[in-house]
C-alpha cells in the first residue's frame, strides 16, 4: 500500500452509494469494462479497469480522485494516488469521464453516459442531483441564436440551499 498519502474516511456520500452491483442493471447492454478502454485507445491495464469498475458499479455518479483512491484502499487494492489521477486524465481524454468543479473548484468525475443533464449542489452538504429540463434547454438555445451564437455544447450548475424540512443537511435557522 501507498503509506505516503494519508488515508482518510471516504466521504460520507461516496461510501453510502459506493456498492458492488454488476454493470449492465436495469436492462443495459453493457460493454465490458476491458472493451471499453480498448474501444477507446487504452490498455486494459489493472489500475485502469478496477477504477472504471468502481465508477461503472457505484450509485454515487459524482467522484473525486480521493473518493477512488480511498475506495480502492478499503478493497485493498494497491494503486496509489498518483496512478489514480493519471488514470482519471487518461479516461477523460478518452471520453470516457467527465470532469466537474462544483464546490469550490474541487474537480470530480462521472461517467460519460452520452445523455446531456444539468447539476443542482447543496451548498450544504455537496450533495449533486442531476435533471434535464427541455424549456431550460430550449431556453438556451433560443438566447445563444438570438445573440448570434451557434451553441455547441454547454454546463449548468444551480448551486442552492436544500429547503426540504426532512433534509438531514439543513443549516439551521439564522437569529
Amino acid at each position: 500500500m501507498n503509506s505516503d498519502h494519508e488515508t482518510r474516511p471516504v466521504s460520507k456520500d461516496a461510501q453510502t452509494q459506493y456498492d458492488s452491483r454488476n454493470v449492465g442493471e436495469a436492462g443495459k447492454e453493457a460493454m465490458t469494462s476491458s472493451d471499453e478502454l480498448k474501444s477507446s485507445g487504452l490498455k486494459a491495464t489493472l489500475p485502469r479497469l478496477r477504477i472504471l469498475k468502481l465508477f461503472e458499479s457505484a450509485s454515487l455518479r459524482h467522484m473525486s480522485a480521493d473518493d477512488i483512491y480511498r475506495l480502492l484502499m478499503q478493497e485493498g487494492v494497491d494503486i496509489g494516488l498518483a496512478t489514480v489521477y493519471r488514470v482519471l486524465t487518461q479516461f477523460e481524454q478518452a471520453g470516457l469521464l467527465k470532469r466537474h468543479h462544483f464546490e469550490g473548484g474541487k474537480a470530480v468525475f462521472e461517467l460519460s453516459q452520452g445523455g446531456h443533464h444539468d447539476h443542482l449542489v447543496c451548498m450544504q452538504c455537496g450533495k449533486v442531483e442531476e435533471f434535464y429540463d427541455s424549456e431550460i434547454e430550449q431556453r438556451q438555445e433560443r438566447i445563444a441564436r438570438d445573440r448570434g451564437f451557434a451553441l455547441h455544447e454547454h454546463s449548468l450548475y444551480l448551486y442552492a440551499d436544500c429547503t426540504k424540512q426532512d433534509c438531514p443537511n439543513k443549516a439551521a435557522p439564522r437569529a
